[in-house]
Protein backbone atom coordinates (compact mmCIF):
# COMPACT_ATOMS: atom_id res chain seq x y z
CA UNK A 1 0.00 0.00 0.00
CA UNK A 2 1.44 3.38 -1.04
CA UNK A 3 1.30 6.27 1.36
CA UNK A 4 2.68 9.75 2.08
CA UNK A 5 5.36 9.76 4.75
CA UNK A 6 6.39 12.78 6.85
CA UNK A 7 9.77 12.46 8.59
CA UNK A 8 11.44 14.89 10.97
CA UNK A 9 15.02 15.42 9.82
CA UNK A 10 18.09 16.14 11.91
CA UNK A 11 17.98 19.80 10.91
CA UNK A 12 14.45 20.17 12.21
CA UNK A 13 12.80 20.23 8.78
CA UNK A 14 10.01 17.86 7.78
CA UNK A 15 10.71 15.60 4.82
CA UNK A 16 7.73 14.57 2.71
CA UNK A 17 8.16 11.22 0.96
CA UNK A 18 6.09 8.72 -0.95
CA UNK A 19 6.67 5.15 0.30
CA UNK A 20 5.22 1.68 0.06
CA UNK A 21 5.49 -1.52 2.07
CA UNK A 22 7.65 -4.17 0.39
CA UNK A 23 8.56 -7.40 2.16
CA UNK A 24 7.29 -6.09 5.45
CA UNK A 25 9.47 -2.98 5.31
CA UNK A 26 8.96 0.57 4.07
CA UNK A 27 10.49 1.40 0.70
CA UNK A 28 10.95 5.04 -0.20
CA UNK A 29 9.68 5.54 -3.75
CA UNK A 30 10.18 9.29 -4.01
CA UNK A 31 11.47 12.12 -1.87
CA UNK A 32 9.12 15.05 -2.56
CA UNK A 33 10.98 17.67 -0.55
CA UNK A 34 11.70 19.13 2.89
CA UNK A 35 9.53 21.77 4.54
CA UNK A 36 10.76 24.35 7.00
CA UNK A 37 7.40 26.06 7.59
CA UNK A 38 3.78 24.96 7.89
CA UNK A 39 3.02 26.66 4.56
CA UNK A 40 5.76 24.74 2.77
CA UNK A 41 4.60 21.51 4.42
CA UNK A 42 1.06 22.03 3.17
CA UNK A 43 2.30 22.67 -0.36
CA UNK A 44 4.49 19.55 -0.36
CA UNK A 45 1.66 17.39 0.97
CA UNK A 46 -0.59 18.77 -1.77
CA UNK A 47 2.03 17.93 -4.40
CA UNK A 48 2.51 14.41 -2.97
CA UNK A 49 -1.23 13.87 -3.02
CA UNK A 50 -1.37 14.88 -6.68
CA UNK A 51 1.49 12.49 -7.48
CA UNK A 52 -0.39 9.64 -5.85
CA UNK A 53 -3.74 10.43 -7.39
CA UNK A 54 -2.80 11.57 -10.90
CA UNK A 55 -1.43 8.88 -13.23
CA UNK A 56 -0.23 11.60 -15.61
CA UNK A 57 2.44 12.54 -13.07
CA UNK A 58 4.29 9.46 -14.28
CA UNK A 59 7.45 8.40 -12.44
CA UNK A 60 5.92 6.36 -9.60
CA UNK A 61 6.11 2.59 -9.96
CA UNK A 62 3.97 0.67 -7.51
CA UNK A 63 3.28 -3.02 -7.30
CA UNK A 64 -0.16 -2.21 -5.89
CA UNK A 65 -2.77 0.45 -6.57
CA UNK A 66 -1.72 3.70 -4.84
CA UNK A 67 -3.87 4.61 -1.84
CA UNK A 68 -3.22 8.04 -0.34
CA UNK A 69 -2.28 7.82 3.30
CA UNK A 70 -0.32 10.23 5.42
CA UNK A 71 1.91 8.52 7.96
CA UNK A 72 2.59 9.91 11.42
CA UNK A 73 5.72 11.91 12.06
CA UNK A 74 8.67 9.64 12.92
CA UNK A 75 12.25 10.30 13.81
CA UNK A 76 14.98 9.04 11.46
CA UNK A 77 16.31 5.54 12.29
CA UNK A 78 19.45 3.78 11.13
CA UNK A 79 17.43 0.99 9.50
CA UNK A 80 15.65 3.43 7.13
CA UNK A 81 16.11 2.30 3.57
CA UNK A 82 16.91 5.86 2.44
CA UNK A 83 18.75 8.58 4.30
CA UNK A 84 16.07 11.30 4.48
CA UNK A 85 18.67 14.04 4.49
CA UNK A 86 21.54 12.73 2.40
CA UNK A 87 24.81 14.62 2.29
CA UNK A 88 25.46 13.75 -1.34
CA UNK A 89 24.79 15.88 -4.41
CA UNK A 90 21.17 14.68 -4.26
CA UNK A 91 20.63 16.99 -1.32
CA UNK A 92 21.60 19.98 -3.38
CA UNK A 93 19.30 18.76 -6.12
CA UNK A 94 16.27 18.19 -3.91
CA UNK A 95 16.57 21.01 -1.38
CA UNK A 96 13.49 22.54 0.24
CA UNK A 97 10.56 23.78 -1.82
CA UNK A 98 9.97 27.50 -1.93
CA UNK A 99 7.19 29.74 -3.20
CA UNK A 100 8.47 31.80 -6.11
CA UNK A 101 5.20 33.61 -6.78
CA UNK A 102 1.45 33.75 -6.40
CA UNK A 103 -1.12 35.22 -8.76
CA UNK A 104 -4.82 35.49 -9.52
CA UNK A 105 -4.67 33.70 -12.86
CA UNK A 106 -7.97 31.96 -12.11
CA UNK A 107 -9.70 35.36 -12.15
CA UNK A 108 -8.00 36.31 -15.40
CA UNK A 109 -9.00 33.01 -17.03
CA UNK A 110 -12.63 33.49 -15.98
CA UNK A 111 -12.78 37.03 -17.36
CA UNK A 112 -11.04 35.96 -20.55
CA UNK A 113 -13.65 33.25 -21.12
CA UNK A 114 -16.51 35.73 -20.66
CA UNK A 115 -14.71 38.12 -23.03
CA UNK A 116 -14.45 35.36 -25.65
CA UNK A 117 -18.04 34.19 -25.14
CA UNK A 118 -19.25 37.66 -26.14
CA UNK A 119 -17.39 37.32 -29.44
CA UNK A 120 -14.79 39.94 -28.59
CA UNK A 121 -11.94 37.58 -29.50
CA UNK A 122 -12.80 38.49 -33.09
CA UNK A 123 -10.52 41.48 -32.49
CA UNK A 124 -7.60 38.98 -32.33
CA UNK A 125 -5.37 41.16 -30.17
CA UNK A 126 -4.24 39.68 -26.85
CA UNK A 127 -2.78 42.97 -25.63
CA UNK A 128 -6.11 44.73 -26.19
CA UNK A 129 -7.89 41.93 -24.32
CA UNK A 130 -5.41 42.22 -21.44
CA UNK A 131 -5.99 45.99 -21.25
CA UNK A 132 -9.74 45.42 -21.05
CA UNK A 133 -9.46 42.78 -18.31
CA UNK A 134 -6.98 44.89 -16.37
CA UNK A 135 -9.44 47.80 -16.38
CA UNK A 136 -12.19 45.54 -15.02
CA UNK A 137 -10.03 44.17 -12.20
CA UNK A 138 -8.17 47.32 -11.14
CA UNK A 139 -8.52 50.45 -13.28
CA UNK A 140 -5.25 52.33 -13.33
CA UNK A 141 -2.91 54.21 -15.65
CA UNK A 142 -1.31 52.60 -18.67
CA UNK A 143 2.07 52.74 -16.92
CA UNK A 144 0.70 50.80 -13.94
CA UNK A 145 -1.26 48.25 -15.98
CA UNK A 146 1.76 45.92 -16.13
CA UNK A 147 1.64 45.48 -12.35
CA UNK A 148 -2.04 44.48 -12.47
CA UNK A 149 -1.47 42.01 -15.29
CA UNK A 150 1.50 40.45 -13.47
CA UNK A 151 -0.71 39.95 -10.44
CA UNK A 152 -3.19 38.19 -12.74
CA UNK A 153 -0.54 35.72 -13.87
CA UNK A 154 0.12 37.38 -17.22
CA UNK A 155 3.42 38.45 -18.73
CA UNK A 156 2.49 42.04 -19.62
CA UNK A 157 3.43 43.72 -22.84
CA UNK A 158 5.79 46.65 -22.64
CA UNK A 159 4.47 50.16 -22.15
CA UNK A 160 5.43 50.99 -25.76
CA UNK A 161 3.47 47.99 -27.02
CA UNK A 162 0.43 49.03 -24.99
CA UNK A 163 0.59 52.51 -26.53
CA UNK A 164 0.86 50.96 -30.01
CA UNK A 165 -2.20 48.86 -29.18
CA UNK A 166 -4.18 52.05 -28.58
CA UNK A 167 -3.19 53.16 -32.05
CA UNK A 168 -4.08 49.77 -33.54
CA UNK A 169 -7.51 49.91 -31.95
CA UNK A 170 -8.29 52.99 -34.02
CA UNK A 171 -6.57 51.93 -37.24
CA UNK A 172 -8.05 48.44 -37.00
CA UNK A 173 -11.57 49.70 -36.20
CA UNK A 174 -11.71 47.63 -33.01
CA UNK A 175 -14.78 49.53 -31.83
CA UNK A 176 -16.71 48.51 -34.94
CA UNK A 177 -15.92 44.86 -34.27
CA UNK A 178 -16.83 45.14 -30.58
CA UNK A 179 -20.07 47.00 -31.37
CA UNK A 180 -21.06 44.33 -33.90
CA UNK A 181 -20.44 41.60 -31.31
CA UNK A 182 -22.46 43.54 -28.70
CA UNK A 183 -25.35 43.86 -31.13
CA UNK A 184 -25.29 40.13 -31.90
CA UNK A 185 -25.20 39.27 -28.20
CA UNK A 186 -28.10 41.62 -27.41
CA UNK A 187 -30.13 40.15 -30.25
CA UNK A 188 -29.50 36.59 -29.05
CA UNK A 189 -30.21 37.49 -25.42
CA UNK A 190 -33.48 39.29 -26.11
CA UNK A 191 -34.25 42.08 -28.55
CA UNK A 192 -33.15 45.58 -29.41
CA UNK A 193 -36.55 46.94 -30.39
CA UNK A 194 -36.11 49.42 -27.55
CA UNK A 195 -32.81 51.15 -26.76
CA UNK A 196 -31.92 53.64 -24.03
CA UNK A 197 -29.74 56.73 -24.38
CA UNK A 198 -28.00 59.07 -21.98
CA UNK A 199 -24.92 61.30 -21.84
CA UNK A 200 -22.20 62.08 -19.36
CA UNK A 201 -19.02 64.14 -19.26
CA UNK A 202 -15.45 62.90 -18.76
CA UNK A 203 -13.00 65.52 -17.56
CA UNK A 204 -9.21 65.80 -17.98
CA UNK A 205 -6.44 66.76 -15.62
CA UNK A 206 -5.35 69.46 -18.05
CA UNK A 207 -5.25 73.24 -18.10
CA UNK A 208 -5.61 74.03 -21.80
CA UNK A 209 -8.44 73.30 -24.20
CA UNK A 210 -8.05 71.91 -27.72
CA UNK A 211 -10.35 70.98 -30.58
CA UNK A 212 -12.02 68.17 -28.58
CA UNK A 213 -11.32 68.82 -24.91
CA UNK A 214 -13.28 71.94 -24.02
CA UNK A 215 -14.76 73.50 -20.92
CA UNK A 216 -18.53 73.02 -20.98
CA UNK A 217 -21.53 72.42 -18.80
CA UNK A 218 -20.65 70.11 -15.90
CA UNK A 219 -23.16 68.76 -13.38
CA UNK A 220 -20.29 68.71 -10.89
CA UNK A 221 -19.52 72.36 -11.66
CA UNK A 222 -15.99 71.53 -12.79
CA UNK A 223 -14.01 73.96 -14.90
CA UNK A 224 -11.63 71.38 -16.37
CA UNK A 225 -11.62 70.58 -20.08
CA UNK A 226 -13.99 67.72 -20.80
CA UNK A 227 -15.59 65.62 -23.52
CA UNK A 228 -19.24 64.66 -23.82
CA UNK A 229 -19.87 60.91 -24.12
CA UNK A 230 -23.13 59.43 -25.36
CA UNK A 231 -24.01 55.82 -24.56
CA UNK A 232 -26.71 53.65 -26.15
CA UNK A 233 -27.72 50.46 -24.30
CA UNK A 234 -30.43 47.82 -24.58
CA UNK A 235 -33.30 47.64 -22.09
CA UNK A 236 -31.09 45.59 -19.71
CA UNK A 237 -28.23 48.10 -19.75
CA UNK A 238 -25.94 46.12 -22.09
CA UNK A 239 -23.90 48.63 -24.16
CA UNK A 240 -24.55 48.88 -27.89
CA UNK A 241 -22.96 52.13 -29.09
CA UNK A 242 -20.74 54.88 -27.72
CA UNK A 243 -19.83 58.28 -29.11
CA UNK A 244 -17.50 61.12 -28.17
CA UNK A 245 -18.23 64.83 -28.69
CA UNK A 246 -16.62 68.19 -27.94
CA UNK A 247 -16.83 69.18 -24.31
CA UNK A 248 -18.96 72.27 -25.00
CA UNK A 249 -21.47 70.50 -27.23
CA UNK A 250 -25.07 70.66 -26.02
CA UNK A 251 -26.35 67.29 -24.78
CA UNK A 252 -29.45 67.57 -26.96
CA UNK A 253 -27.24 67.63 -30.08
CA UNK A 254 -25.63 64.25 -29.34
CA UNK A 255 -28.70 62.01 -29.53
CA UNK A 256 -29.42 61.98 -33.25
CA UNK A 257 -25.77 61.36 -34.39
CA UNK A 258 -25.42 58.36 -32.05
CA UNK A 259 -28.77 56.89 -33.12
CA UNK A 260 -27.98 57.36 -36.81
CA UNK A 261 -24.57 55.75 -36.35
CA UNK A 262 -26.20 52.77 -34.63
CA UNK A 263 -28.92 52.56 -37.25
CA UNK A 264 -26.51 52.64 -40.19
CA UNK A 265 -24.08 50.17 -38.61
CA UNK A 266 -26.74 47.49 -38.23
CA UNK A 267 -29.19 48.42 -40.98
CA UNK A 268 -32.07 49.01 -38.58
CA UNK A 269 -35.33 50.67 -39.51
CA UNK A 270 -37.74 50.36 -36.59
CA UNK A 271 -36.53 50.90 -33.04
CA UNK A 272 -37.78 52.87 -30.04
CA UNK A 273 -35.39 55.41 -28.52
CA UNK A 274 -35.84 56.21 -24.82
CA UNK A 275 -34.12 59.26 -23.31
CA UNK A 276 -34.60 61.55 -20.35
CA UNK A 277 -36.01 65.07 -20.35
CA UNK A 278 -32.59 66.49 -21.14
CA UNK A 279 -33.05 65.29 -24.73
CA UNK A 280 -36.46 66.98 -25.03
CA UNK A 281 -35.85 69.44 -27.84
CA UNK A 282 -38.13 70.16 -30.77
CA UNK A 283 -35.28 69.55 -33.22
CA UNK A 284 -34.37 66.18 -31.73
CA UNK A 285 -37.91 64.87 -31.77
CA UNK A 286 -38.59 66.14 -35.28
CA UNK A 287 -35.40 64.55 -36.67
CA UNK A 288 -36.13 61.23 -34.99
CA UNK A 289 -39.67 61.25 -36.34
CA UNK A 290 -38.48 62.21 -39.84
CA UNK A 291 -36.06 59.25 -39.73
CA UNK A 292 -38.99 56.92 -39.04
CA UNK A 293 -37.87 56.22 -35.48
CA UNK A 294 -40.14 56.04 -32.47
CA UNK A 295 -39.18 57.78 -29.24
CA UNK A 296 -40.15 58.07 -25.60
CA UNK A 297 -38.71 61.12 -23.87
CA UNK A 298 -39.28 62.46 -20.39
CA UNK A 299 -41.30 65.65 -20.23
CA UNK A 300 -40.64 68.62 -17.97
CA UNK A 301 -43.18 69.17 -15.24
CA UNK A 302 -43.46 72.82 -16.29
CA UNK A 303 -45.32 71.62 -19.40
CA UNK A 304 -48.08 70.03 -17.31
CA UNK A 305 -50.28 73.17 -17.01
CA UNK A 306 -50.59 73.35 -20.81
CA UNK A 307 -50.91 69.62 -21.45
CA UNK A 308 -53.42 69.13 -18.61
CA UNK A 309 -55.31 72.42 -19.00
CA UNK A 310 -58.54 70.60 -19.79
CA UNK A 311 -58.11 68.23 -16.84
CA UNK A 312 -57.46 71.07 -14.39
CA UNK A 313 -60.58 72.92 -15.64
CA UNK A 314 -62.93 69.96 -15.38
CA UNK A 315 -61.41 67.99 -12.49
CA UNK A 316 -59.30 70.46 -10.52
CA UNK A 317 -55.85 69.60 -9.19
CA UNK A 318 -56.93 66.48 -7.25
CA UNK A 319 -55.38 63.23 -8.49
CA UNK A 320 -55.68 59.60 -7.48
CA UNK A 321 -52.58 57.50 -6.82
CA UNK A 322 -51.66 55.70 -10.04
CA UNK A 323 -53.89 57.88 -12.21
CA UNK A 324 -52.77 58.10 -15.86
CA UNK A 325 -53.88 60.79 -18.34
CA UNK A 326 -53.25 60.19 -22.05
CA UNK A 327 -53.37 63.48 -23.96
CA UNK A 328 -51.32 65.63 -26.38
CA UNK A 329 -48.59 68.24 -25.99
CA UNK A 330 -47.48 71.07 -28.33
CA UNK A 331 -44.38 70.33 -30.42
CA UNK A 332 -43.25 73.87 -29.65
CA UNK A 333 -44.26 76.33 -26.99
CA UNK A 334 -46.04 78.49 -29.59
CA UNK A 335 -48.34 75.84 -31.05
CA UNK A 336 -51.67 76.51 -29.34
CA UNK A 337 -54.38 75.77 -31.92
CA UNK A 338 -54.12 72.05 -32.51
CA UNK A 339 -50.97 71.59 -30.45
CA UNK A 340 -52.63 71.47 -27.03
CA UNK A 341 -55.77 69.99 -25.54
CA UNK A 342 -58.90 72.11 -25.72
CA UNK A 343 -59.99 73.22 -22.21
CA UNK A 344 -63.57 73.58 -23.48
CA UNK A 345 -63.74 69.82 -24.15
CA UNK A 346 -63.90 67.54 -21.15
CA UNK A 347 -62.53 64.41 -22.87
CA UNK A 348 -58.79 64.27 -23.47
CA UNK A 349 -57.85 64.10 -27.19
CA UNK A 350 -56.51 60.84 -28.62
CA UNK A 351 -53.25 61.63 -30.41
CA UNK A 352 -53.15 60.89 -34.12
CA UNK A 353 -50.13 61.78 -36.26
CA UNK A 354 -52.32 62.82 -39.20
CA UNK A 355 -54.76 64.93 -37.18
CA UNK A 356 -52.28 66.47 -34.73
CA UNK A 357 -49.43 67.61 -36.95
CA UNK A 358 -48.30 70.23 -34.43
CA UNK A 359 -48.35 68.03 -31.35
CA UNK A 360 -46.97 64.83 -29.86
CA UNK A 361 -48.63 62.28 -27.66
CA UNK A 362 -48.18 63.01 -23.94
CA UNK A 363 -48.73 60.61 -21.03
CA UNK A 364 -48.97 62.03 -17.52
CA UNK A 365 -49.01 59.90 -14.40
CA UNK A 366 -49.59 60.76 -10.74
CA UNK A 367 -47.85 58.98 -7.87
CA UNK A 368 -48.66 59.66 -4.22
CA UNK A 369 -45.16 58.52 -3.27
CA UNK A 370 -43.64 60.97 -5.73
CA UNK A 371 -45.93 63.71 -4.38
CA UNK A 372 -44.59 63.20 -0.85
CA UNK A 373 -41.02 63.40 -2.14
CA UNK A 374 -41.76 66.48 -4.26
CA UNK A 375 -43.47 68.23 -1.35
CA UNK A 376 -40.50 67.54 0.89
CA UNK A 377 -38.16 69.04 -1.69
CA UNK A 378 -40.36 72.09 -2.20
CA UNK A 379 -40.56 72.67 1.55
CA UNK A 380 -36.77 72.72 1.78
CA UNK A 381 -36.57 75.09 -1.19
CA UNK A 382 -39.22 77.33 0.32
CA UNK A 383 -37.35 77.51 3.64
CA UNK A 384 -34.11 78.34 1.84
CA UNK A 385 -35.91 81.09 -0.08
CA UNK A 386 -37.40 82.53 3.13
CA UNK A 387 -33.94 82.54 4.76
CA UNK A 388 -32.52 84.50 1.83
CA UNK A 389 -35.42 86.97 1.83
CA UNK A 390 -35.11 87.56 5.57
CA UNK A 391 -31.36 88.00 5.30
CA UNK A 392 -30.56 85.02 7.53
CA UNK A 393 -28.61 83.41 4.73
CA UNK A 394 -26.43 85.13 2.15
CA UNK A 395 -26.26 83.13 -1.06
CA UNK A 396 -27.02 83.41 -4.72
CA UNK A 397 -30.71 83.84 -5.50
CA UNK A 398 -32.41 80.45 -5.05
CA UNK A 399 -35.68 79.22 -6.48
CA UNK A 400 -38.87 81.03 -5.35
CA UNK A 401 -37.06 84.29 -4.59
CA UNK A 402 -38.17 87.26 -6.70
CA UNK A 403 -36.13 90.45 -6.89
CA UNK A 404 -37.91 93.75 -7.60
CA UNK A 405 -35.97 97.04 -7.55
CA UNK A 406 -33.24 95.37 -5.53
CA UNK A 407 -35.68 94.06 -2.91
CA UNK A 408 -36.15 90.33 -2.46
CA UNK A 409 -39.46 88.66 -1.68
CA UNK A 410 -40.91 85.16 -1.74
CA UNK A 411 -42.48 84.26 -5.10
CA UNK A 412 -45.77 82.95 -3.72
CA UNK A 413 -47.33 82.43 -7.17
CA UNK A 414 -44.47 80.24 -8.44
CA UNK A 415 -44.49 78.24 -5.22
CA UNK A 416 -48.24 77.66 -5.49
CA UNK A 417 -47.89 76.50 -9.11
CA UNK A 418 -45.15 74.08 -8.11
CA UNK A 419 -47.26 72.70 -5.24
CA UNK A 420 -50.10 72.11 -7.67
CA UNK A 421 -47.94 69.87 -9.86
CA UNK A 422 -46.33 67.63 -7.22
CA UNK A 423 -46.53 63.93 -7.94
CA UNK A 424 -46.85 64.35 -11.71
CA UNK A 425 -44.46 62.81 -14.24
CA UNK A 426 -44.80 63.28 -17.99
CA UNK A 427 -43.67 61.32 -21.03
CA UNK A 428 -43.65 62.47 -24.66
CA UNK A 429 -43.82 59.96 -27.51
CA UNK A 430 -44.79 59.52 -31.16
CA UNK A 431 -46.09 55.98 -30.64
CA UNK A 432 -49.89 55.73 -31.04
CA UNK A 433 -51.95 54.38 -28.15
CA UNK A 434 -53.09 51.38 -30.19
CA UNK A 435 -49.46 50.26 -30.55
CA UNK A 436 -48.28 51.03 -27.01
CA UNK A 437 -50.65 51.63 -24.09
CA UNK A 438 -49.88 54.47 -21.69
CA UNK A 439 -48.60 52.22 -18.89
CA UNK A 440 -46.19 50.48 -21.27
CA UNK A 441 -44.85 53.89 -22.26
CA UNK A 442 -44.18 54.58 -18.58
CA UNK A 443 -42.57 51.17 -18.00
CA UNK A 444 -40.30 51.58 -21.02
CA UNK A 445 -39.13 54.98 -19.81
CA UNK A 446 -38.40 53.73 -16.32
CA UNK A 447 -35.88 51.27 -17.79
CA UNK A 448 -33.60 54.31 -18.18
CA UNK A 449 -32.06 53.53 -14.81
CA UNK A 450 -30.13 50.78 -16.63
CA UNK A 451 -28.19 53.23 -18.76
CA UNK A 452 -27.62 55.41 -15.70
CA UNK A 453 -26.26 52.36 -13.88
CA UNK A 454 -23.94 51.63 -16.82
CA UNK A 455 -22.61 55.18 -16.63
CA UNK A 456 -22.06 54.83 -12.89
CA UNK A 457 -20.14 51.61 -13.54
CA UNK A 458 -17.97 53.27 -16.16
CA UNK A 459 -17.23 56.23 -13.88
CA UNK A 460 -16.64 54.30 -10.63
CA UNK A 461 -15.92 50.61 -11.19
CA UNK A 462 -14.04 51.19 -14.47
CA UNK A 463 -12.81 54.72 -13.62
CA UNK A 464 -13.29 56.12 -17.08
CA UNK A 465 -12.44 59.54 -15.65
CA UNK A 466 -10.36 61.53 -15.26
CA UNK A 467 -8.50 60.86 -18.50
CA UNK A 468 -4.84 61.57 -19.09
CA UNK A 469 -4.73 61.11 -22.87
CA UNK A 470 -4.11 64.08 -25.11
CA UNK A 471 -4.84 63.14 -28.72
CA UNK A 472 -8.27 62.33 -30.12
CA UNK A 473 -7.19 58.84 -31.23
CA UNK A 474 -5.90 58.00 -27.75
CA UNK A 475 -9.11 59.31 -26.17
CA UNK A 476 -11.26 57.30 -28.57
CA UNK A 477 -9.12 54.20 -27.92
CA UNK A 478 -9.56 54.68 -24.17
CA UNK A 479 -13.34 54.86 -24.66
CA UNK A 480 -13.24 51.68 -26.75
CA UNK A 481 -11.50 49.86 -23.88
CA UNK A 482 -14.00 51.24 -21.36
CA UNK A 483 -16.90 50.32 -23.67
CA UNK A 484 -15.62 46.75 -24.00
CA UNK A 485 -14.94 46.45 -20.27
CA UNK A 486 -18.45 47.71 -19.57
CA UNK A 487 -19.93 45.02 -21.82
CA UNK A 488 -17.95 42.26 -20.05
CA UNK A 489 -18.90 43.68 -16.63
CA UNK A 490 -22.61 43.86 -17.48
CA UNK A 491 -22.53 40.27 -18.72
CA UNK A 492 -20.80 39.10 -15.54
CA UNK A 493 -23.43 40.85 -13.45
CA UNK A 494 -26.23 39.34 -15.54
CA UNK A 495 -24.85 35.82 -15.13
CA UNK A 496 -23.87 35.99 -11.46
CA UNK A 497 -26.49 38.37 -10.10
CA UNK A 498 -23.69 40.19 -8.26
CA UNK A 499 -22.11 43.60 -8.75
CA UNK A 500 -18.84 43.43 -10.68
CA UNK A 501 -16.85 44.78 -7.69
CA UNK A 502 -18.32 42.00 -5.54
CA UNK A 503 -17.28 39.35 -8.05
CA UNK A 504 -13.73 40.72 -8.28
CA UNK A 505 -13.48 41.02 -4.50
CA UNK A 506 -14.42 37.36 -4.04
CA UNK A 507 -12.41 35.80 -6.87
CA UNK A 508 -9.18 37.80 -6.76
CA UNK A 509 -8.00 36.27 -3.43
CA UNK A 510 -8.14 32.79 -5.02
CA UNK A 511 -4.45 32.71 -5.82
CA UNK A 512 -2.39 30.08 -7.57
CA UNK A 513 1.08 29.35 -6.12
CA UNK A 514 4.18 28.59 -8.17
CA UNK A 515 6.62 26.40 -6.25
CA UNK A 516 10.29 25.81 -7.10
CA UNK A 517 11.29 22.33 -5.96
CA UNK A 518 13.76 19.70 -7.12
CA UNK A 519 15.07 21.99 -9.86
CA UNK A 520 11.63 22.50 -11.42
CA UNK A 521 8.69 24.82 -10.98
CA UNK A 522 5.10 23.70 -10.54
CA UNK A 523 1.93 25.76 -10.20
CA UNK A 524 -0.78 24.70 -7.77
CA UNK A 525 -4.36 25.85 -8.23
CA UNK A 526 -6.17 27.33 -5.22
CA UNK A 527 -8.79 25.58 -3.16
CA UNK A 528 -12.16 27.08 -4.09
CA UNK A 529 -14.75 27.55 -1.33
CA UNK A 530 -18.37 26.68 -2.04
CA UNK A 531 -19.58 30.29 -2.40
CA UNK A 532 -16.85 31.20 -4.89
CA UNK A 533 -17.43 27.97 -6.82
CA UNK A 534 -21.08 28.97 -7.26
CA UNK A 535 -19.91 32.24 -8.83
CA UNK A 536 -17.55 30.39 -11.17
CA UNK A 537 -20.30 27.99 -12.20
CA UNK A 538 -22.63 30.90 -12.96
CA UNK A 539 -19.98 32.67 -15.04
CA UNK A 540 -19.32 29.56 -17.09
CA UNK A 541 -22.91 29.68 -18.33
CA UNK A 542 -22.85 30.50 -22.00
Amino acid sequence: MAFIRRVRTASGATAVQIAEYAGGRQRIVRHVGSAHTEAELGILLEQAGQLLGDPDQGALEFDVTPTPLVADLVSPRRDDLVDVEPRSTAARRDGSGRVVGTDSRLLFDVLARVYASLGFDAVDDDVFRDLVISRIVEPTSLLDTGRVLTDLGRTPASYATMKRTLGRSMAGAYRDTIAAACFTHAMNAGDISLVLYDVTTLYFEAEKEDGLRKVGYSKERRVDPQVVVGLLVDRNGFPLEIGCFEGNKAETLTLVPIVRQFQQRHGLAEIVIVADAGMLSATNLRELDDAGLNFIVGSRVTKAPVDLESHFRWHGDAFVDGQVIDTITPRTGHARKDGASNPLVKAEPIWNADHHERSWRAVWAYSAKRAVRDNRTLTLQEQRARDVVSGDKATRTPRFVKTTNGARRLDEASLARARRLVGLKGYVTNIPAELMPAREVMTSYHALWNVEQSFRMSQTDLRARPMFHHTRDAIEAHLTIVFTALAVSREIQARSGLAIRNVIRQLRPLRSATIAINGTEQTFTPEIPEAEQAILDALERA
